[in-house]
């Protein structure tokens, strides 16, 4: 090959440089297709975002009125959620719990607390909240701290 023909020929990159370009396209427009199903990216506008936060809260209080839950329960079990979402989900799930004769349906597992909060299963004897013999105990839950 003599050096006026090798320069005459147009540039074109070596197989592998070629591959490797055509690799990181494929690569590319396979991540912004997955990406552009992808809720959790922070993309959508703020009221899209608050929307779905407050049916989250609401679908949590209406489950803590459907399982028998004290309203302070329910939200000390979910601290990140809105506490007026869970209260209206709340409310509304009693007024229809009211309204159709339903009863509560009592969870099987028992919740977990957040970190840093015991539960006590009784009041102390001689606080305003310990139940007298023979009546059942009293529908607060009690919180220590450790």
């Amino acid at each position: 090959m003599s050096p006026r023909t090798f320069l005459s020929r147009p540039f074109a990159p070596p197989p592998t440089r070629r591959a490797l370009r055509a690799g990181c396209r494929l690569l590319a427009a396979w991540v912004l297709l997955a990406a552009a199903g992808c809720d959790y990216l922070g993309l959508q506008p703020v009221s899209q975002i608050e929307a779905r936060k407050d049916s989250e809260g609401r679908a949590i209080g209406g489950a803590c009125r459907q399982a028998g839950r004290a309203l302070e329960d329910c939200y000390t079990f979910n601290p990140h959620m809105s506490k007026a979402a869970i209260f209206t989900g709340w409310k509304e799930m009693n007024d229809y719990m009211l309204q159709n004769s339903l009863t509560e349906v009592r969870p099987e597992v028992a919740p977990v607390l957040p970190a840093g909060r015991a539960r006590a299963d009784a009041a102390p004897a001689g606080t305003p909240m310990a139940s007298p013999p023979g009546k059942p105990a009293a529908r607060a839950t009690v919180y220590t701290t450790p």
